[in-house]
């Protein structure tokens, strides 16, 4: 099993940034890649971005290029999301999650998710 914790939320005004982490532990051999998801009140829980543990080909929501940048810090088992000019429409609860197989944009086919941290815009 793969536990994840995130942190790194906060309130943020328009047109700031936050830097969001999340650290894996237990099993995480077992990570082929790690996401980054959001989900509003109300909502479905949606994509923002993912990466591939080794290789770390990337992938992002249409609505946060060239705005969010996803990495990882394999010796240290972290994910981080880089997230700068934000809207309010970015506020949410955001997730890290991780899968074992490959490269995914739904949130229904990770294995492991982390609790959420909160992030809120303020306009």
């Amino acid at each position: 099993q793969v536990q994840l914790v995130e942190s790194g939320g906060g309130l943020v005004q328009t047109g700031g940034s936050l830097r969001l982490s999340c650290a894996a532990s237990g099993r995480t051999f077992n990570i082929y890649t790690m996401g980054w998801f959001r989900q509003a009140p109300g909502k479905e829980r949606e994509f923002v971005a993912a990466i591939t543990w080794s290789g770390g080909t990337t992938l992002y929501a249409d609505s946060v290029k060239g705005r969010f940048t996803i990495s990882r810090d394999r010796a240290k088992n972290t994910l981080y999301l880089q997230m700068n000019s934000l809207k309010p429409e970015d506020t949410s609860v955001y997730y890290c999650a991780a899968d074992r197989f490959r490269l995914r944009v739904l949130a229904a086919e990770y294995d492991y998710w982390g609790q959420g941290t909160q992030v809120t815009v303020s306009s």
